[in-house]
């Protein structure tokens, strides 16, 4: 069985404005003290209103879950300490006239001086999936089959829908904030390894890039550890969504290793289709069509059964099957977190959204 990490990032809100609040360096010190929570479980993020946490490395959905649980608990607990809570969503729905202050690190400093504006609305918060795989060779291949499949990731963790105290009209807003820096949204196709990493150089010592933790895919290989990066993910309003899509992406990675292992041939997709793809699954969510690798148009549902047939060796080989299956229907039945934050907010504006985000509020 293939082991996996999940990275989650969150918003500080202010409780009764639910507007972002800068306390990060606080909760951050505070959740690493008697909470059970390990060194660099809760990591530093650009902007002071934000906080991220990593699990250990995992063998099962059990471990993931139980992971996420206990580290949404420590920074929670944390963050009610000092006034504020966190928030499950991946751009907040107010924000603040001025910019949140940015994390004191030189890495970040940089970002400000190369690109104020994008940092200024930073504010945006996904879900990391890392799954482990044999080599970088063996990593490039797995970017290249997975590519056709991350619009469908994206539009099933749709949960930004929301910015400026309005409805953006897309179910992922943050993936459109993200995809305004130089080197983001769709990964390219590449030969081999080799060629993945010299391009990737040759954007660093072209200055267009301060390092390779610049590149901003929907999928990169990872350049701390032996593994595929999804990142094409929404932050989940609760765990075990994100524990879903964590089997999923692993479930994605495992067929895309057996069809390399097996000669199968590379998915031949436009890269024009896929961003136009991208961009439709973070326009619509689940609420209209999605397109399968071959470029044809699917009612959203049709193609998150075929997405579930696809993978279903990878599923049925790690045990599975079941648990996902069952938080898909319950995707199809409630919606996305997008769909959800709009019903809260059509039921009790921006108040019953902040209650939703932050785990105060119940399911519609």
């Amino acid at each position: 069985m293939t082991t996996i990490g999940v990275e989650e990032e969150y918003l500080l809100l202010d409780p009764v404005t639910g507007l972002p609040v800068p306390h990060a360096d606080k909760v951050r010190a505070a959740a690493g003290v008697g909470r059970l929570v390990a060194d660099q479980e809760v990591q530093y993020e650009l902007l002071q209103a934000q906080v991220e946490v990593a699990t250990p490395v995992c063998d099962t959905l059990e471990e993931v879950g139980g992971h996420l649980l206990r580290l949404r608990h420590a920074v929670g607990v944390a963050a009610e300490e000092h006034g504020c809570r966190i928030a499950a969503c991946g751009t907040p729905p107010v924000r603040h006239g001025r910019p949140v202050a940015v994390t004191d690190q030189a890495r970040y400093r940089a970002m400000v001086t190369q690109a104020p504006q994008l940092v200024a609305e930073q504010l945006v918060n996904g879900t990391h999936v890392h799954v482990a795989v044999p080599d970088r060779e063996a990593g490039v291949q797995v970017l290249n089959r997975i590519r056709p499949w991350l619009p469908t990731l994206t539009a099933m963790a749709a949960n930004s829908p929301l910015w400026d105290g309005h409805d953006t009209g897309f179910a992922s807003w943050r993936t459109v904030i993200f995809s305004r820096w130089p080197v983001s949204g769709m990964p390219p196709a590449f030969r081999d390894a080799a060629d993945y990493d010299r391009r990737a150089q040759r954007l660093v010592e072209a200055g267009l890039i301060s390092d390779t933790g610049q590149l901003y895919w929907q999928a990169r290989l990872s350049s701390r550890y032996p593994t595929v990066e999804v990142r094409c993910l929404d932050v989940q309003l609760h765990a075990d969504e994100a524990v879903m899509l964590a089997a999923i992406t692993r479930g994605l990675v495992e067929t895309a290793l057996a069809e390399t292992a097996a000669g199968a041939p590379v998915p031949d997709c436009a890269p024009e289709m896929l961003q136009a793809a991208m961009w439709h699954a973070a326009r619509h969510g689940l609420d209209d069509t999605l397109v399968d690798p071959g470029g044809t148009p699917h009612r959203a549902g049709d193609m998150l059964y075929e997405f579930l047939r696809y993978v279903a060796p990878a599923l049925d080989a790690s045990g599975d099957t079941r648990q996902v299956t069952s938080l898909i229907h319950r995707l199809l039945q409630d919606g996305t977190g997008a769909d959800r934050q709009r019903a809260a907010l059509a039921r009790g504006g921006l108040p019953a959204v902040t209650d939703l985000i932050s785990g105060q509020g119940t399911m519609p």
